[in-house]
């Protein structure tokens, strides 16, 4: 995963809708005895937009941050994630969303251990470990087309025991499993 995203540039890099916010998350994965494992949050229940959503830790950017600067400074606010202990790899596409108008970037990191984290509770109900290999199981994933004639498009879904991650957040899972798997795009995927 390391070498297929080091230096990689984004390909997809959708323009921002008008008025777009500039946000960045941080798609943090872990080598777990395990296997490969990646940090999400679920959003808190009190929140206005997306909440009890399961999402990356990030945000709005600053307006003189990098996207691995705000993606690296929001982990640290909303999961007490220590920049220092992460490396960052790369980006993965670039996307807008329609609900929240942003324009987000995903910054792909890993860490060497598994941290010990605390959920913001101004901001995350809790925090969750998923491994790839769960996320990658046949019956976990599933699409829908959503739209109308030229405006449809694919909405991934990923079906957890407990949870279902969707949407935006959906998309980059559906990219960075391409991406470990050696998937190229537009192919199916192969799990």
């Amino acid at each position: 995963m390391a070498a297929a995203l080091r230096g990689r540039e984004p390909g997809r890099l959708v323009p921002p809708f008008p008025g777009a916010r500039r946000s960045a998350v941080l798609v943090v994965v872990h080598d777990a005895p395990s296997g490969l494992e990646v940090l999400f949050t679920k959003r808190a229940q009190h929140l206005s937009n997306h909440r009890g959503e399961i999402s990356f830790p990030g945000g709005r950017l600053e307006p003189s941050e990098s996207p691995a600067e705000g993606a690296l400074r929001e982990a640290w606010e909303e999961v007490g994630l220590d920049p220092s202990l992460v490396d960052v790899l790369g980006e993965l596409d670039h996307l807008s969303t329609v609900v929240s108008n942003s324009h987000i970037v995903p910054v792909v990191a890993t860490v060497s251990r598994r941290p010990e984290l605390h959920p913001h509770p101004g901001e995350v109900d809790r925090i969750l470990w998923v491994g790839l290999d769960e996320l990658a199981a046949a019956d976990t994933y599933r699409e829908e087309w959503w739209g109308v004639d030229a405006l449809e498009r694919p909405i991934h879904f990923f079906e957890l025991a407990d949870e279902t991650i969707w949407g935006a957040t959906a998309r980059m899972v559906h990219q960075l499993l391409r991406l470990v798997h050696g998937v190229d795009e537009p192919e199916p995927p192969a799990w």
